[in-house]
């Protein structure tokens, strides 16, 4: 029986968290009896991230789960790309590996695509900051809110917070779109969001609760300056026409 929600996770060299995050995930959907099935992507991982979660999956053996696992780090947007594109259901949720938005939270984001309102609908630490639980050090989480402005101003996307790991889609209406898109790391975020609105889809910004979690992979000078240049691609990926569904069909 095909699934009513398809949950990615991607994962890179999370073998000491991931377990735990999966066993919450399981246990959530086993305690609300929701037909789901979990897809974790390793992405490309040098430890056990693929044997951690498929330990942690025997846990709720009623519950589909897989691993998809392959060799070379490409980073989260490929992982998340290759998660969607194996998805069964047509409403799937993608969530960063440590939770840092709960699992909970989940309904705030697939109700409104359920009730047939929105095509996307994502997690936003900006519009209700009292929903911050555990802070991100202030300098970080200050670099975030500059980033944030860059990203609006240069994207012309009218939202607060394009980054948080917590996005739903209705994927009748988005797999289409993941044929085009070019961003395989940091950037992807703003890529899905603006490709989406590019092609017309409804868009939902919308609160949840969030707490930094330690550990995160993310290097604000590398990755501001990978954002900058990954901005940089999407614009000119608009003007080359590479986002357009029908020129990149008559080049198949």
């Amino acid at each position: 029986m095909t699934p009513e929600l398809s949950i990615i996770v991607p994962a890179y060299e999370e073998e000491e968290r991931l377990g735990r995050s999966i066993e919450v995930i399981l246990a959530f959907l086993s305690k609300n009896s929701i037909s789901a099935e979990l897809i974790v992507v390793d992405d490309g991982s040098r430890d056990r991230t693929a044997e951690t979660a498929r330990s942690a999956f025997k846990g709720a053996s009623h519950i589909p789960a897989k691993v998809i696992r392959y060799e070379e780090n490409r980073g989260k947007g490929f992982a998340v790309r290759t998660g969607l594109l194996a998805a069964s259901a047509n409403i799937a949720l993608f969530s960063d590996a440590d939770l840092s938005t709960p699992i909970e939270e989940m309904f705030k984001v697939i109700d409104p695509i359920k009730k047939g309102d929105y095509d996307v609908a994502f997690g936003s630490r900006a519009l209700d900051r009292t929903l911050i639980g555990t802070h991100q050090p202030w300098r970080r989480e200050q670099g975030g809110k500059v980033m944030n402005l860059v990203i609006r101003t240069i994207s012309r996307l009218p939202f607060a917070d394009t980054q948080c790991g917590f996005k739903a889609f209705k994927m009748d209406a988005f797999r289409p779109l993941l044929e085009v898109m070019t961003i395989d790391r940091f950037g992807f975020d703003v890529e899905f969001l603006f490709v989406a609105k590019y092609h017309g889809l409804r868009l939902a910004e919308i609160s949840v609760r969030w707490n930094n979690v330690e550990g995160s992979k993310v290097s604000v000078v590398r990755d501001t300056r990978r954002m900058f240049s990954e901005l940089a691609q999407i614009r000119r990926n608009e003007r080359n026409g590479v986002y357009n569904l029908e020129r990149n069909d008559s080049e198949t």
